[in-house]
């Protein structure tokens, strides 16, 4: 018999492993800022993949892939078509991955890149967009070429969004999504056009709070404009009327009540949801980060290289997983109203090397 799926200290399962390919992106977005050159010790193909069934085996459902920009490591379609016998069987009652996600800045997605990604198996695209003007998208994008260079950007992420739901990523079975980090004073003054946007598109749009990952992106939380008051601002415009956060989902969603689709927010400053939190991480060098605000990871190298020991993988994440305390969002929230919030502050591993 199999030994139960393990649970962490606060009772929480294992569900998804948000797999990062690369630390390189071609974007120099402010909150986040990568470095723009990958880290040594690379995982290869199969190093990825035996990582991906040790998780299946210990209650992973869901496999998201990222970066820096996943659109950039050149094996991402073999990658997913090498994790199809990790899917479950409704025939056979077999559990496995139920879907394979991915995350992209959207701008080098072409109509043949969306065609080889679903032919690859590939279930699910989210797109980055965190401005609907040129002059907007080129500040958060980070991009030197001003407004010219975003008007550029804007329109392939908008031509992405085409090529995605041609290739059959269909947005009303929640299979293509728009994400935008909102920044006070950055980028706030894009909220209704981001909406409109998304309205026309016919996608969901995701907002996510400015977030204290990493230690690069000078964050400051008079910044951070609330989940609470994006939804207000937007209600404002389209009434909205509530759908709720699903168990373990980051996303609380609305649903627009003149029928042009829903609305999500990410709130993990202003309403944390650490306690059913059931995400893995790992770098595209093999560190595992069980909290996307974690200062240190785990090293799985030693059960990867030369080849991979499975054995000594599942026990190496089982104890991982078991030993995880991880609620950072909760304490910064509680130090907060405490009063207490600088001396919460730690060190935070990048966002570029966690995947977001």
């Amino acid at each position: 018999m199999a030994p139960p799926l393990p649970l962490d200290h606060y009772g929480r399962p294992l569900g998804v492993l948000r797999l990062s390919l690369t630390a390189r992106c071609n974007l120099a977005c402010p909150y986040c800022l990568p470095d723009g050159v990958e880290p040594p010790g690379l995982l290869n193909r199969a190093q990825r993949l035996s990582v991906v069934r040790a998780a299946v085996a210990l209650g992973v459902r869901s496999l998201r892939l990222t970066g820096g920009e996943p659109l950039l490591h050149s094996g991402l379609e073999e990658l997913i078509s090498g994790a199809a016998p990790l899917r479950q069987s409704a025939a056979s009652g077999t559990a496995g991955l139920a879907e394979i996600a991915l995350t992209s800045n959207g701008s080098l997605l072409t109509a043949a890149r969306a065609r080889s990604l679903r032919e690859a198996g590939l279930d699910r695209i989210t797109l980055s967009l965190d401005g609907a003007t040129g002059a907007s998208v080129a500040a958060m994008a980070g991009l030197p070429g001003g407004t010219t260079a975003g008007d550029d950007l804007l329109a392939k992420v908008l031509a992405a969004i085409d090529h995605a739901r041609e290739a059959g990523f269909d947005p009303g079975r929640g299979a293509l999504k728009l994400n935008a980090v909102i920044q006070r004073g950055r980028n706030d003054d894009q909220l209704l056009a981001l909406a409109d946007l998304a309205r026309q598109r016919g996608v969901e749009l995701r907002l996510i709070e400015y977030m204290d990952v990493g230690n690069r992106n000078g964050w400051d939380p008079t910044q951070v404009i609330s989940a609470a008051e994006m939804v207000d601002r937007i209600a404002s415009r389209w009434p909205l009327e509530p759908i709720g956060r699903p168990s373990h989902g980051t996303a609380s969603r609305w649903r627009y009540r003149d029928g042009a689709g829903h609305l999500a927010v990410v709130a993990s400053i202003t309403a944390p949801f650490c306690g059913d939190c059931n995400r893995l991480r790992l770098t595209a060098d093999g560190v595992a980060y069980t909290c996307l605000f974690a200062a240190s990871g785990f090293d799985l190298k030693p059960w990867l290289q030369p080849s991979p020991d499975p054995e000594g993988l599942d026990r190496a994440l089982r104890n991982l997983w078991r030993q995880r305390r991880d609620r950072y969002s909760e304490e910064r929230s509680m130090a907060a109203a405490a009063g207490s919030a600088a001396k919460n502050h730690r060190a935070h591993a990048e966002m570029a090397y966690l995947g977001g």
